[in-house]
């Protein structure tokens, strides 16, 4: 039915999502937001860091996504590869709040410099190839994610680090990072470029020149002598570090399956963004990751539920058409002359007695007719009470609308719980306007940390 209010049925099917309890456990070191684009995982992960640091926890948010909402309600200038700290943080027992977004190119060059000699590192780092690859090569961002994690949680300066990953499914991009790395540096192409600086000398130049031959033309034509010489040039400088990043990625991954890893899926009470929310959840149990839940952000409500779309809707065409107006003589009071009736028009009903003021009323005594004083005083005016009766209607149908919105996202939200009725959910209320500071944050992990979100 249309005007169901949104809160039953779904939610009392499937577990209540509790997440203080899983900020306030210590085992729990890593949390992971994901979500498609716009559901509110950025502020979620910083309403998160918020709490987590105020209930005493040691906390850095790391994002990936490059939008700068997230330094802007911490009430920091700009975020880069470096954690900050941040200031307000009303943490007790020690707890405090630090963020940092993810410089890819920078991460990169910080592995080269601490598993390279200054040499090599200074020859890969000056390495054209190199220099594109760490820039933006697909697929890079991912990885260094998984790197940045890795380095944060081996530093164990922080007790709790909360991921805010970028938008869509490339969200889980960095889970299938070491697979990736692996196929890439085991892939006949890099064997390729390898052998020749293994071989050394004018027979490794022959090998290339044989081995490129091998691949298409249209490759050795795109590529270019110059950029596969930069190519072999870097490879033969990042032999010997291959085997690093592919075990620190294995590691992180294995980290990312721990016990003390909580991924929380975030999605909005919509059917595109809850159909990504399936995709994340089923993706999850297959890769065997610890999923926390389902946070259902931006939730609608409404203080009059118990009045439905269609009575809302009903009650504002009576009202427009005049059935439950007053239907009086006009303004023959406005000017000291007596009125013909003070009685009720045959066209009132009592819904018009309940959705009008008691002073809107026409008067049940019949003996003193209403001049002009007493129709401005008492708010008898024929026009004030179309008026009232205009802005009732109006109301009315914003009410309906609210209450078509409800029923939607119940629906919508009812699926995905029928689906996958294993998830835990957690509902969190829209706020009036966008966050955009501590306190903003704080209102939005209240609702998190309340039943069902407080929604």
């Amino acid at each position: 039915m249309e005007g169901t209010a949104a809160g039953a049925g779904g939610l009392d099917a499937v577990p209540a999502l509790e997440i203080d309890p899983i900020l306030d456990d210590r085992g729990t070191r890593i949390i992971v937001c994901c979500g498609s684009g716009g559901v509110g995982k950025t502020t979620t992960a910083a309403a998160l860091g918020v709490r987590a640091a105020e209930r005493g926890r040691r906390v850095v948010v790391l994002t990936i996504d490059p939008a700068r909402r997230l330094a802007q309600s911490m009430g920091i200038d700009a975020l880069d590869n470096t954690p900050r700290k941040v200031d307000g943080i009303k943490g007790s027992d020690g707890g405090e709040l630090h963020a940092m977004m993810l410089d890819m190119k920078r991460t990169f060059d910080e592995i080269v410099e601490a598993h390279a000699d200054p040499a090599r590192a200074r020859a890969i780092l000056e390495n054209p190839f190199y220099q594109s690859l760490s820039a933006g090569f697909a697929g890079t961002q991912e990885y260094m994610a998984m790197e940045k994690l890795g380095q944060l949680r081996a530093r164990d300066e922080w007790d709790l680090i909360i991921v805010d990953t970028p938008p869509s499914r490339s969200a889980l991009d960095f889970l299938d990072a070491p697979k990736r790395l692996g196929s890439f540096l085991d892939g006949k192409f890099i064997k390729l470029l390898m052998a020749p600086a293994k071989v050394g000398g004018r027979a490794g130049m022959k090998f290339l020149n044989v081995g490129m031959s091998m691949m298409s033309g249209t490759l050795g034509k795109l590529l270019g002598g110059q950029f596969l010489g930069d190519v072999q040039t870097f490879v033969a400088a990042m032999d010997t570090m291959f085997g690093g990043f592919r075990t620190r990625a294995d590691a992180t991954y294995r980290l990312l399956q721990a016990p003390g890893t909580a991924f929380l899926v975030v999605a909005a009470p919509e059917r595109d963004a809850l159909r990504e929310a399936a995709y994340f959840v089923e993706r999850l149990a297959a890769e065997g990751m610890p999923l926390a839940g389902l946070v259902l952000n931006r939730v609608h409500g409404s203080g009059a539920a118990g009045l439905s779309a269609e009575r809302a809707r009903a009650a504002a065409e009576n009202l427009e058409e005049g059935r439950m107006g007053d239907r009086g003589p006009g303004k023959t009071g406005l000017r000291g002359v007596p009125a013909t009736s003070s009685e009720p028009s045959h066209h009132a009903t009592a819904a018009d007695s309940s959705a009008r003021p008691s002073s809107a009323r026409p008067s049940a005594a019949p003996e003193a007719a209403p001049t002009a004083d007493v129709t401005e005083e008492h708010g008898t005016d024929p026009d004030t009470d179309q008026d009232l009766a205009r802005l009732t209607a109006g109301l009315l149908r914003l009410h309906a609308e609210r209450m078509r919105v409800l029923a939607r996202e119940q629906r919508t939200r009812d699926r995905f719980t029928a689906l996958h009725p294993e998830v835990a959910v957690t509902e969190v209320a829209a706020l009036p306007g966008d966050v955009h500071d501590l306190a903003g944050l704080r209102a939005i992990g209240e609702r998190l940390s309340s039943p069902r979100g407080g929604s």
